[in-house]
């Protein structure tokens, strides 16, 4: 057999080391949910990892790698999560507060203040330490701040304050 289909063989028993994620340098502050969803994650990530492992030789190495990078990114963040009290304050936006916001162009938005891991744009999920999630943190209904963004800074004002629920 020809030494280059050995080496074919050894490098498809082999993954690639994924590259790691990368832990922010901000506090890891998280709402109660948001633990709850890393801890979730974790749990959900051990069960791959394991069924991944009793594969044994047949399983996708490259997948169990990428499980094992994801599991210590995770990991990591519960350990470091930092919860915050419920936002119950209906006069300063906190992180956990939902926050009805008007802009420049007279648009009307709602967006939830929330740790980095529990952020979805799509949703209304803002990280609290993003430009938008840091220009409300501390504001109250009838400010306005200033929401500095990559495209120009704005001017929005806050309309109302909701507590988590």
């Amino acid at each position: 057999m020809s030494r280059a289909f050995v080496n074919e063989d050894q490098a498809a028993a082999q993954a690639d080391q994924p590259v790691e994620r990368r832990v922010s340098e901000q506090p890891n502050y998280v709402t109660a949910s948001g633990l709850r969803q890393l801890q979730e994650r974790v749990t959900e990530l051990n069960a791959l990892r394991s069924e991944l492992q009793a594969q044994g030789e047949r399983g996708d190495k490259q997948r169990l790698a990428d499980t094992e990078r994801d599991l210590r990114y995770f990991s990591a963040r519960v350990q470091s999560a930092q919860v915050v009290p419920a936002a119950t304050s209906r006069s300063k936006v906190q992180i956990g507060s939902r926050v009805r916001f008007v802009d420049a162009q007279d648009q009307e938005h709602v967006v939830r203040l929330v740790g980095e891991d529990e952020a979805d744009a799509g949703r209304g999920l803002i990280n609290w330490g993003s430009p938008l999630g840091r220009a409300l943190l501390g504001a109250g209904p009838g400010d306005e701040v200033v929401w500095r963004r990559p495209v120009g800074e704005q001017v929005i004002e806050v309309v109302e304050v909701f507590g988590e629920n």
